[in-house]
């Protein structure tokens, strides 16, 4: 059984020719890249892409600049952070010889007090 719009060969033949020939119309037709609205158009659309790429390097510039502080203050505190360990090991270190020299001072202090007990022992004795 045959479809009441089933169309022949040449009227579909015929069909795809026109359309083909409407859509060359219509690019024919169709503003040209000289035409002023065209110019125009393209224009506006280079100022907005001019303006993105403003846009993205200003933000590239921000996050380099925020980078750059950042890692001055990491710095900065890495520095603190070693100057006070510095002082801190300094601190250490005059606090063990201020012991070392308080045991050295009581050493020399105790064989005084010997030496004087052994003196007056043998002043004693002879």
């Amino acid at each position: 059984m045959r479809h009441p719009s089933d169309n022949s060969f040449a009227e579909r033949r015929k069909t795809a020719a026109d359309a083909k020939r409407e859509l060359l119309a219509k690019f024919a037709t169709a503003p040209k890249p000289t035409d002023p609205a065209m110019q125009e158009r393209r224009a506006e659309r280079e100022a907005i892409a001019a303006a993105r790429e403003a846009r993205r390097a200003e933000r590239e510039a921000q996050k380099a600049a925020e980078n750059e502080r950042l890692l001055q203050e990491a710095a900065a505190r890495a520095a603190a952070a070693e100057a006070h360990e510095k002082a801190e090991a300094e601190a250490r270190q005059a606090e063990t010889n201020d012991r070392i020299a308080r045991v050295i001072a009581d050493e020399a202090a105790r064989k005084a007090e010997r030496d004087r007990r052994y003196a007056a022992r043998k002043a004693r004795q002879g």
